[in-house]
């Protein structure tokens, strides 16, 4: 049987999550779960990525991206209505087309996809993974493309929450407790002679 993160804020002020949420989010028993859902985001990811990186017009001209930002930006004659709702983000895409931002950007959406599922698939820096897949699907959806990417943001949004456990059974088990967070400090770091690990709220049986 898995320990949940103890009560450690007795503060009255601070609202007391759920049992669901606590075994979701900080229990080792939950992890399989994450687990799963890494490896199906993770694989999406590479898939997206690795023809990619291997294509001169993602890796090379920049071509393949260029003619998506110019078909997202496009304003088609009424009554059609244009692939991006909102003008700033139109406005936006012009912007990088005009400075032909593609011939680096698309570089960094080839390997960056890539990156990310690879770092989904470990379970090195997972939540921080999760959290760029989940910024590349909104981008993506931004631009008028749904396919995958709503189901996709959903999940990395899962994974970010559950950033404390859902690399556990991934390189992140041994990672995390190292490294430490900004908050809190891992073993790397020594405070009055002693190692600090984190997080304390992760435990097993």
């Amino acid at each position: 049987m898995a320990r949940t993160a103890p009560r450690l804020d007795r503060d009255p002020g601070m609202m007391e999550d759920p049992p669901i949420t606590r075994w979701l989010f900080n229990s080792t028993t939950a992890a399989w779960g994450w687990l799963a859902v890494r490896m199906y985001v993770g694989y999406q990811w590479v898939v997206a990525g690795e023809h990619k990186v291997a294509d001169p017009a993602w890796m090379s001209t920049g071509e393949a991206l260029k003619g998506f930002w110019v078909r997202a930006s496009a304003i088609p004659a009424a009554p059609a209505k244009p692939v991006v709702s909102f003008d700033w983000y139109r406005d936006f895409l012009k912007f990088l087309l005009d400075a032909e931002a593609y011939t680096w950007f698309a570089k960094l959406v080839a390997v960056g996809e890539l990156l990310i599922g690879i770092g989904l698939i470990l379970g090195v820096f997972t939540g921080i993974a999760a959290f760029f897949g989940a910024f590349m699907n909104w981008n993506f959806m931004m631009a008028g493309t749904a396919s995958t990417n709503p189901v996709l943001m959903v999940l990395a949004v899962g994974l970010m929450l559950a950033w404390k456990v859902a690399g556990y059974y991934g390189a992140d088990r041994w990672i995390l407790p190292y490294i430490g967070t900004p908050w809190h400090g891992g073993s790397l770091i020594r405070t009055g002679g002693d190692y600090v690990r984190v997080p304390d709220e992760v435990r097993t049986a």
